[in-house]
């Protein structure tokens, strides 16, 4: 699958080394010709998969056979790759990483000079360019290869010196905390940053084996061993990633899933008393964000999903906090990108300055509850699927800027394809659990009972 979130699929199957190759030679070129100023240098790191290894050789091969030259972080987090980029001089990098995908999966993100991933019409730009002829260098203009053994020291250097944080009351509070990388590649960096921060670390699933304890996404129903791991610990909280560090998740001191839509609202809860501006979120985030913009005197931005949407928004406006609601914190004082260990620290030293428990933090906030899911359709008849929903949402508010968001009274209804996967997904949020579900599994049998209907 090739989209603004990059290349990915199923390693031996639809992914393997010679699409690797062709893709990153081709980027290295497109690269090259985007920044011709530069000394062409790409950057590159992976999470823990066990192909990463296969995917790293293969774009290290083709990269430095079209001249440019390449800098190897190894195993590393995204958001230490985009801003090893950002502050280098380098025209690009490479972040060699499925995300929340299962581990057979893998993929290619794609880095813009800035340390932000591709734009969409640039995106568009190197796709469409895939199938043009590469320009092998000569033998006396092949790219070296180096490899930087400190981008994780200078991430962990870069979160600790977010000017407002206050570090000290975090290590005054020595909060005790629970952190589960699932054996991806936050084992090497997150816990690092929490004894940074003076906390008391239980650490499972460390391991950067890529071989993931339990379902990679951080979503409730696959956190259920963090939840046993705080009670049996008396931690004060429990903070769970995905393989490549971009999302957050958090359990309460009570030993409960709090979901992954209010890791951007305790974050905003810390940062706006600190610093006003408007905030950014995607089409997809919580109504609390539209609730605590109010409560702050601010207003609220939706984009179009995808943090490259996000952030480019936030730059624009020079938003303070933001992110998307799968925990995806977005802190610019560390970078315009989604970095769970930005948002770990913004959260530990709201419960410090607080001196309150998540679970306080968490009664203090507007009541909303989501229904999230995914159908799968043919591809061909995924686009019959989406052209229903203004009929089967009439009446509603449609807004189009990213498949449709129809939003009614104290509750939405997302519909997008996905950019990851061959999927259709659904996000509903209202203010009623049961409310939520239903209007999910309602738009879900209208979608399959139009793609059945004849035509």
């Amino acid at each position: 699958m090739t989209g603004v979130s990059g290349v990915r699929g199923v390693f031996a199957d639809t992914l393997n080394p010679i699409i690797v190759q062709k893709f990153a030679a081709r980027f290295g070129e497109f690269q090259k010709s985007n920044h011709p100023e530069l000394k062409p240098h790409i950057i590159v790191g992976r999470d823990s998969r066990t192909t990463g290894q296969s995917l790293l050789h293969s774009i290290i091969s083709a990269l430095i056979s079209v001249g440019c030259d390449v800098t190897d972080l190894g195993i590393v987090s995204t958001p230490t790759v985009l801003l090893a980029v950002e502050d280098s001089a380098a025209i690009g990098g490479i972040s060699i990483t499925a995300s929340h995908n299962p581990p057979q999966w893998n993929a290619m993100k794609f880095v813009d000079a800035d340390g932000m991933f591709l734009a969409a019409d640039k995106a568009a730009a190197f796709l469409g360019s895939i199938e043009d002829t590469i320009c092998w260098s000569q033998w006396d203009a092949i790219g070296n290869v180096y490899s930087d053994n400190e981008s994780i020291d200078r991430h962990i250097a870069k979160v600790l010196a977010i000017p407002y944080l206050d570090v000290e009351s975090i290590r005054v509070r020595k909060i005790k905390v629970v952190i589960d990388s699932v054996n991806g590649a936050g084992g090497l960096i997150s816990p690092r940053l929490l004894k940074e921060l003076g906390c008391t670390v239980y650490e499972i699933n460390s391991e950067a084996t890529g071989i993931f304890a339990h379902p990679a996404e951080p979503l409730n129903e696959n956190l259920h061993q963090l939840e046993e791991a705080v009670k049996l610990h008396g931690a004060d909280i429990g903070f769970a990633t995905d393989p490549d560090v971009d999302r957050l998740s958090i359990v309460s001191e009570q030993g409960k899933c709090i979901g992954e839509e209010l890791s951007i609202a305790l974050a905003t809860l810390y940062v706006l008393p600190k610093i006003t501006g408007d905030l950014v979120v995607n089409l997809s985030s919580s109504m609390i964000t539209d609730d605590l913009a109010n409560r702050f005197g601010v207003a609220v931005h939706r984009t179009k999903v995808g943090e490259i949407n996000v952030g480019k928004k936030m730059q624009q406006i020079l938003s303070p906090i933001g992110g998307e609601g799968n925990g995806g914190i977005i802190c610019p004082e560390v970078h315009y990108t989604r970095d769970a260990l930005a948002g770990i620290a913004l959260i530990l030293a709201l419960i410090a300055e607080s001196g309150s428990s998540v679970s306080q933090l968490v009664d203090s906030l507007p009541k909303y509850y989501f229904a999230k899911d995914k159908v799968s359709f043919e591809a061909s008849t995924m686009d019959i699927a989406i052209a229903a929903v203004p009929d089967i949402f009439a009446g509603y508010k449609l807004d189009t800027q990213d498949g449709i968001k129809a939003i009614g009274n104290k509750h939405w209804v997302h519909i997008r394809k996905s950019g990851t996967e061959p999927i259709i997904r659904i996000y509903v949020e209202s203010d009623s659990a049961e409310k939520s579900r239903m209007i999910c599994d309602d738009t879900i049998t209208k979608l399959k009972a139009a793609v059945i209907k004849p035509h």
